[in-house]
């Protein structure tokens, strides 16, 4: 049997480009607030536009951070599932 190294490290792609999500978050506040301006036929002040904005820059930067804790979670379970799978079929062997 050779003597082979595991030490080598694997990348994997990354599921979500965060440059894409945050002109998203961006276009999204956007659309929230003139939303918001519609159904309430009103004019937000350029204040209330920052506020609104900021606060939903952080409520959804929150969801992305949820989704990569998931995505890590899920990544760890995938090497798990793998290890498992090769030991029943070294095991059937």
């Amino acid at each position: 049997m050779t003597n082979r190294s595991y030490e080598r490290s694997i990348t994997l792609k990354k599921a979500v480009d965060l440059q894409v999500v945050g002109e998203n978050i961006l276009d999204v506040a956007d659309f929230a607030i003139e939303k918001y301006e519609f159904e309430h036929d009103t004019t937000l002040s350029e204040e209330l536009r920052e506020a609104a904005t900021e606060k939903i820059r952080d409520d959804l930067w929150d969801l992305v951070k949820d989704f990569r804790a998931r995505r890590k979670r899920w990544l760890q379970m995938m090497f798990d599932t793998a290890d498992k799978a090769v030991q029943k079929a070294v095991d059937a062997s």
